[in-house]
């Protein structure tokens, strides 16, 4: 870790920061030509710089401050407080020639909150070249990099970047012509924008149950809740795993329905062997802080259907004509990326299997850690690859949720309830016509725990569930 820590006197600005974002603790430790300690840098100290008109070429030698907090390894662990503030964090600790050998942290309040975005790989380089190459808004090569290559990800010829998933979804009904006076088929276990979009288009939403056995819309439920103004399905992807899309599929197409998959929590699951998002007429994906891969915000429809492909795009740029511009045909929305989110997304894209592998690894330790009798965890199941998207758990009867929500944070993890069933809330309840006892059994006792890429943190999160 230390060696992710340290630059040179003579690196500029723009490299000290690649430097603090890979090592995540705000701080460079500066050395000089001979590898001793000249100084220390934050992340506050460079944005302070730039505010003063200060380019990102310049040598970092030329904004560290004279004076600076270090220690020495052979301090006592009193002394190296002392040296901590409130500015202060994290100091170099240095051998009698000032070379650094380690460093400090004193944590008073340890916060694990439920998901972090990692952006260690080529996240700051490309966004960077899209701010400098001027192509900031909508248009970029960016844009349409991530949407080729996110569309192939996702086993899908056609990409449409959208700025976010909740658009997406909506962009998505509309295209397939869902309006007033249809029918759409929702789960009850899901986040409210699925249901917000259906009625933003006008139709009606018919809220159904969800399985047992994977927490996703239950075909079944499905297909008796279909009548003659039924028009579409939507079934979610819920918390990294895959419905059950041959049943769906054959239901859509006995019905002569359409399919709008919801994949916001899901970017690389399977079913089949094949991804999430490809089975249905589109697939809708968001790209949120604390999604698989993130943009910040952001949002992504695929499809293999090149005549629905080129009416998303129409619709998403303000339904004008892409033959004669600024002559509107349709009503369109402005729901666009901007080339500086797809930078970013493409970056995270290039690593989406290693980001699966280290999610997939922290709940293989959370598995590790907690009571197999009180904890049961979502399942692995034939034809089905879920991802590791937030670790999700079932809690036993004998524990109070939210008491155990409570103690965790103050014991300073965050940890956050599954969503509450739609049909709960009075703004949607009456579109739902049958008791839902899945989704509320598994309301009433699931929680999500903090979720990263990075393992750095799982033996203090251990330590603290021991002893909650």
């Amino acid at each position: 870790m230390i060696k992710r820590m340290i630059c040179k006197a003579e690196d500029s600005l723009i490299e000290v920061m690649k430097i603090i974002n890979e090592n995540a603790m705000g701080i460079a430790f500066v050395v000089d030509e001979n590898n001793k300690l000249c100084g220390t840098v934050t992340d506050g100290d460079i944005r302070r710089a730039l505010l003063e008109d200060i380019g990102l070429q310049e040598k970092v030698r030329n904004i560290i401050l004279k004076e600076f907090a270090y220690g020495y390894t052979t301090d006592s662990y009193e002394t190296l407080q002392k040296r901590i503030n409130q500015r202060i964090k994290v100091i170099p600790l240095v051998n009698e020639k000032m070379e650094i050998e380690d460093y400090f942290e004193y944590k008073q309040d340890v916060y694990f909150p439920v998901a972090i975005p990692n952006l260690n790989g080529n996240e700051f380089k490309y966004l960077t070249d899209a701010f400098m190459s001027t192509w900031i808004s909508s248009s970029g090569e960016y844009i349409t990099r991530f949407e080729n290559e996110f569309a192939s990800y996702s086993d899908c010829t056609h990409g449409v970047a959208c700025s976010n998933g909740t658009v997406a979804l909506h962009l998505a009904l509309i295209t397939l012509g869902i309006e007033e006076g249809d029918e759409v088929i929702v789960p009850d276990l899901t986040f409210a924008a699925t249901i917000n979009t259906v009625l933003h288009t006008n139709a009606t939403p018919v809220i159904v149950d969800v399985e047992e056995s994977n927490w996703c819309i239950d075909p079944k439920e499905i297909e008796k809740a279909i009548t003659p103004k039924t028009k579409a399905i939507v079934p979610v992807h819920i918390y990294g795993q895959s419905c059950d899309m041959d049943a769906i599929m054959k239901i859509a197409k006995k019905y002569n329905l359409k399919v709008i998959e919801d994949c916001a929590e899901a970017h690389g699951a399977m079913y089949d062997g094949k991804k999430v998002g490809s089975f249905g007429d589109i697939g809708c994906f968001s790209f949120f802080g604390n999604k698989v891969i993130t943009t910040g915000e952001g949002g992504m429809c695929i499809t293999n259907n090149p005549k629905l492909d080129e009416k998303m795009r129409v619709l998403r740029d303000h339904g004008m004509s892409k033959t004669k511009r600024y002559w509107h045909d349709v009503i369109g929305y402005n729901y666009r990326m901007t080339n500086l989110q797809a930078a970013i997304g493409l970056a995270q894209l290039e690593r989406i299997e290693e980001i699966h592998k280290n999610r997939r690894k922290y709940e293989e330790n959370y598995r590790d850690i907690l009571d197999k009798d009180k904890f049961t965890f979502q399942n692995d199941l034939d034809k089905h690859r879920k991802v590791t998207w937030l670790v999700s758990v079932l809690l036993d009867d004998s524990i109070d949720r939210e008491k155990y929500i409570t103690q965790l944070k103050e014991n300073g993890i965050d940890a956050r309830p599954f969503f509450y069933p739609l049909s709960d809330m009075d703004i949607y309840k009456k579109y739902c016509k049958n008791e839902t006892v899945v989704t509320h059994r598994l309301s009433k006792v699931g929680l999500n725990l903090p979720t990263y890429e990075s393992l750095k943190s799982i033996d203090e999160i251990k330590e603290i569930l021991d002893n909650v």
